[in-house]
């Protein structure tokens, strides 16, 4: 169809005859109380004929980001030039940005994923987007055309790293480039449309100081941690989901020293270490004939084979947590990872669901028993409901009485200050006076700690 047809087209489907799918999702929008977008079916044409435009350049290799934008702009005005329809200077910018996203990048979502204030984009079908920005969520006013158009987003997105998502395989986890965590859900399992879910990670990975800044954490507590990873300690992370868990551990692995050799392993690589000696591992969904996938466990298993001197294991969820305790308990010393779980001895039961998910004919003390000496030291991460993260425990696991791991808090949130009138937390980590019994082990490996910042900190003052 050539590009004058196209547009005619477009303006029928602007006046009320030869309805298309874009006419159906504006009648969506409408029962879902959303605008209407008035160029959906101009933008339809016009998305079309810039394809057919341009062809295969917008796949070649040998031209930059920068040439391939300038490529599609040009052309884009060139379509829109023959627009017979009268288009206003403002609807015309807001055309040509639209399409360009959509040619460029993720359509409706770019605006987004380009605001620094944005922390997550939830899409909820093809009419309905909300964002989060500072922990609180908001309708967003961008719509996909269509179901289509929402599902080629996702493919565009998926594509890029290899992986895949139809009624075969309706369900996936991916990144996007700068290391966004992205989830989709496509029917029959989404009954309203395709769900997308991105977590958006700063383009600069945040730093120790940033923490402090946010409130998430004392610079006493953060002077510790950081002598307890170059102690090599064996540290897990854990919180409910989004409490910055990845965040805090990104904070951590950059205590690493420059001249050790870091394994990371990941379901989608998200870690950002400024290491030079970092091997990133990610792992593999099955292909469409049900072979080929790759699992955590196994990568934690072959991570013993690289002479690895650190581990660094974005999420255990799964029988990993039998290979990553034995690779704790047999030399490998300083592994950092982190878990879901609502408190520090939650934690440890999780542990040992997923080890007995492995399969092994273990008894449970064996099992405590390989957790405690495997794990030196807790770090618990909470989301408060003004959207804050804050470490609320830095927990000791100090090893077996009888048929019990013994834990001891170190560092506690203080809850008794209460809260602001906003709904903030008031309060912070305050030392609860016990000192820690790895101290010898920090000793060791050359780290000393000043006791001093264990002195008993009254909480509520």
């Amino acid at each position: 169809m050539s590009l004058t047809d196209r547009l005619a087209q477009a303006r029928r489907g602007r006046s009320g005859t030869a309805p298309e799918a874009g006419v159906d999702a504006n009648a969506a929008r409408a029962r879902r109380g959303a605008p209407e977008d008035p160029f959906a079916e101009l933008k339809r044409a016009v998305h079309a004929s810039l394809l057919e435009s341009l062809g295969p350049q917008l796949y070649d290799s040998r031209l930059s980001e920068e040439e391939l934008e300038s490529r599609v702009r040009v052309t884009l005005q060139d379509v829109l030039s023959h627009e017979e329809t009268p288009l206003t200077t403002s609807d015309r910018a807001r055309l040509t940005q639209e399409i360009s996203d959509d040619i460029l990048g993720y359509g409706p979502l770019e605006p987004y994923l380009r605001d620094p204030e944005v922390t997550e984009v939830m899409v909820n079908g093809p009419t309905t987007i909300y964002v989060e920005r500072a922990g609180r969520l908001y309708p967003a006013d961008g719509r996909f055309t269509d179901e289509a158009h929402l599902r080629r987003t996702i493919d565009k997105i998926v594509a890029r790293v290899g992986r895949r998502v139809d009624e075969s395989s309706p369900m996936v986890d991916a990144r996007l480039p700068d290391g966004s965590r992205v989830n989709a859900v496509v029917p029959p399992l989404s009954i309203d449309g395709a769900s997308l879910t991105i977590r958006k990670f700063a383009t600069d990975a945040y730093e120790a100081e940033d923490l402090v800044s946010f409130g998430s954490i004392t610079t006493t507590v953060v002077d510790f941690l950081a002598s307890c990873v170059k102690g090599r300690l064996n540290v897990m992370v854990s919180g409910g989901t989004g409490a910055g868990k990845t965040t805090t551990l990104n904070v951590l692995s950059s205590f690493i020293p420059d001249d050790e050799r870091i394994i990371t392993i990941e379901d989608a690589a998200e870690l950002q270490l400024h290491q030079d000696h970092v091997v990133r591992l990610e792992s593999r969904p099955p292909n469409i004939e049900g072979k080929g996938e790759v699992k955590i466990r196994d990568l934690v298993r072959n991570a013993l084979r690289m002479r690895p001197d650190r581990i660094v294991i974005g999420e255990v969820r799964d029988a990993a947590a039998l290979d990553m305790l034995q690779a704790m308990n047999t030399g490998h010393d300083g592994s950092i990872c982190t878990a879901h779980s609502n408190s520090p001895r939650d934690t440890l039961s999780r542990i040992e669901t997923m080890v007995l998910m492995a399969g092994a004919d273990l008894p449970l003390k064996a099992i405590r028993e390989q957790v405690a000496g495997g794990f030196d030291l807790i770090v618990h991460q909470s989301r408060f409901r003004d959207g804050s993260r804050r470490i609320t425990h830095v927990t000791e696991v100090v090893g077996m009485e009888g048929d019990v791991i013994t834990l001891q808090d170190l560092f506690l949130f203080d809850y008794t200050a209460g809260y602001s009138e906003e709904g903030s937390p008031l309060g912070t980590l305050k030392s609860t006076g016990l000192r820690p019994k790895f101290l010898d082990k920090l000793a060791t490996n050359g780290v000393t700690v000043d006791a001093s910042i264990f002195a008993f900190e009254k909480f509520g003052a």
